[in-house]
């Protein structure tokens, strides 16, 4: 679609009097985005954090949407209360959802409606407000801050303290970032983070920025520990000689004490503007993806002759394997300008000598393995099923790094302007965990990224490990990964919603602005 049919929105989250379901407590809620494909499906876009015992939370996490000015984007806005880490939301409590289109939004700037249950009915007198801003400035803010001497405002130990970063709006003051708590420590130093500059102040480097400091608390009510006042320009000049130090004040302590100096220095130490490029850009400025499939073979799939193996082919023509490679492999093929791609299988035995391989040419032709587009992925899967032995074990190893292979040839290149996706479909556990572990590590300073779907009903526990939204993932050794390369579907809750399996792991990239190829052939 011609870049001129799209922009790309940020949307902010904020509710009020949502429904308490904690006891002893107060919610913890969390807003889900939903969009509608077709009909009644509906696929998860984004979520934003979750806020701590609190029924009128202003979330820091922006939604970022792609607006079409031609089509009618249904979108659902779910808040559910959190009480445990897991990604599943089926047993969380569901505080209530709103439905509108994302013209709506737009079009209104800005929205209040109350916040329905599932039967439609009030969610007591919950309401969702959503304000709506185009994006026209891809450059962000990257900070490092720490503070010195705040004020102690535990009983039994220091303080807990966060910052919180406002810009300054017609309405008031919007939160725009909060940063981690660091636990019980008057002299903090918070982890590098970056905030996009629009979110910030607009792009106007005169415009007054906020910045609130507080203890936090697990009840919710947080205290106030001190508040400065500053802007980008200042902050820009303070930090290219020394940091930034900002005292903060609290104003009811000032009032108290005659001789109340302040309660703790901030100091910036960092604050310097990049510009993040998105996936347009990339592509736009001549970037090719290369996409390579890898399919599992192993024994654990069942029998291919048989109806309950995943690797039967129904009379309609259709198993899980080819759907999935049909989903992902429909939409990368039209930034792959050959529409070549490699495609290889691993765990099974293959002729001639029978033994177990774990990076074969679907087509049993390693000096030519490139089927002709999504088509011929299909057609060679096809013909390679029925001439090899199903077996084991699943190793993912081999298979990445043989695309890491490739794709550090293409980063050696100073006109580079290649990017790999490998596409790797399985049906289980992995049994070269700490091999694949190491050679992800080594991968994330490639320019190449990994989408994993699992098919079938097995533990798909090792992949949200790889998946990395946990946390970074790290090699045996201790490394981490450099960036998050690799994004995990369970097919069967995705089916049949095929665009899911691609905004969340290459377009919207899990930050794959961070393309490591950046800037070699964009300007």
């Amino acid at each position: 679609m011609a870049a001129s049919c799209v922009t790309k929105v940020e949307l902010t989250i904020s509710c009020e009097n949502l429904l308490d379901m904690d006891v002893g407590s107060k919610s913890d809620p969390l807003c889900v985005l939903l969009m509608n494909t077709s009909g009644n499906q509906w696929f998860e876009v984004d979520r934003t954090e979750r806020v701590k015992n609190c029924l009128n939370p202003k979330f820091a996490k922006k939604f970022v949407v792609d607006y079409y000015f031609e089509v009618v984007q249904k979108l659902r806005f779910s808040v559910y209360d959190i009480d445990n880490k897991t990604v599943d939301l089926s047993d969380d409590d569901f505080l209530g959802e709103f439905e509108c289109s994302l013209g709506q939004i737009v079009s209104s700037s800005k929205l209040t409606r109350p916040l329905v249950l599932k039967n439609k009915k009030p969610a007591g007198k919950g309401t969702i407000t959503i304000s709506a801003e185009e994006i026209k400035d891809n450059r962000v803010v990257n900070f490092e801050a720490e503070a010195r001497k705040l004020d102690k405002k535990d009983f039994f130990g220091k303080s807990d303290p966060y910052l919180e970063f406002y810009r300054q709006m017609e309405t008031g003051w919007q939160l725009a970032h909060r940063t981690e708590v660091v636990k019980n420590n008057l002299n903090p130093c918070w982890k590098p983070f970056k905030i996009p500059l629009r979110s910030l102040c607009a792009g106007d480097m005169d415009k007054p920025i906020k910045v609130e400091c507080y203890d936090y608390d697990n009840d919710g009510s947080h205290d106030l520990i001190g508040i400065f006042e500053t802007n980008m320009k200042r902050l820009q000049e303070a930090s290219r000689s020394a940091p930034a130090e900002f005292e903060c004040i609290n104003s009811k302590k000032k009032q108290k004490k005659k001789n109340y100096k302040n309660s703790g220095v901030v100091s910036v130490k960092v604050c310097q503007i990049t510009r993040e490029y998105t996936f347009l850009d990339y592509i736009m400025g001549g970037c090719q993806l290369n996409f390579t499939v890898g399919i599992d073979f192993t024994g654990s799939n069942g029998d291919p002759r048989s109806p309950d193996s995943l690797h039967y082919i129904s009379p309609q023509g259709v198993n899980e394997y080819l759907s999935a490679i049909w989903s992902v492999g429909l939409v990368v093929q039209d930034y792959d300008s050959d529409k070549m791609f490699p495609a290889f299988g691993f765990g099974a035995q293959i002729p001639p000598s029978w033994q177990v391989s774990h990076e074969f040419p679907l087509n049993f032709n390693p000096a030519n393995p490139f089927c002709a587009g999504v088509e011929g992925v299909v057609e060679a899967y096809r013909m390679c099923l029925p001439q090899v032995k199903l077996y084991g074990p699943t190793n993912f190893a081999p298979i990445i790094n043989h695309m890491a292979r490739f794709a550090q040839q293409a980063l050696q290149q100073n006109t580079a302007s290649q990017y790999y996706v490998l596409l790797i479909i399985t049906d289980g556990v992995i049994t070269d965990m700490d091999q694949t572990r190491g050679a992800i590590v080594a991968a994330s300073r490639l320019p190449m990224s990994i989408i994993i779907v699992g098919v079938g009903k097995a533990d798909f526990t090792d992949m949200e490990i790889l998946d990395g939204d946990d946390g970074r993932l790290r090699s045996v050794t201790g490394e981490p990964a450099v960036r998050d390369i690799v994004q995990f579907v369970p097919f069967r809750k995705f089916q049949n919603e095929q665009l899911c399996l691609w905004p969340s792991s290459v377009s919207c990239a899990e930050n794959e602005s961070s393309f490591i190829v950046a800037t070699a052939f964009i300007y």
